[in-house]
């Protein structure tokens, strides 16, 4: 149980990071595009802020991922 939060944590930390990093990175960037959804389009975003958005939320969900398939039994169990 421990161990999934530890990672759980360390996922959602690492996540938040790297959009901090994204965010600060992404401020002075003057080719924006606006990505055309089914029921609208989104503000004018940089290229490599949807790109970094898509990163992070890759990491997150791979780190929940990985803590929800994480056995609960001890591997070093005698």
């Amino acid at each position: 149980m421990i161990q999934r939060f530890k990672l759980l944590t360390s996922s959602f930390l690492a996540s938040f990071l790297l959009l901090v990093v994204l965010c600060l990175g992404s401020q002075n960037l003057n080719e924006r595009h606006s990505l055309k959804l089914i029921l609208g389009k989104t503000a004018p975003l940089p290229n490599g802020f949807i790109i970094g958005v898509s990163i992070v939320v890759g990491v997150f969900s791979g780190g929940c991922t990985s803590a929800a398939l994480m056995s609960s039994e001890s591997p070093y169990k005698n």
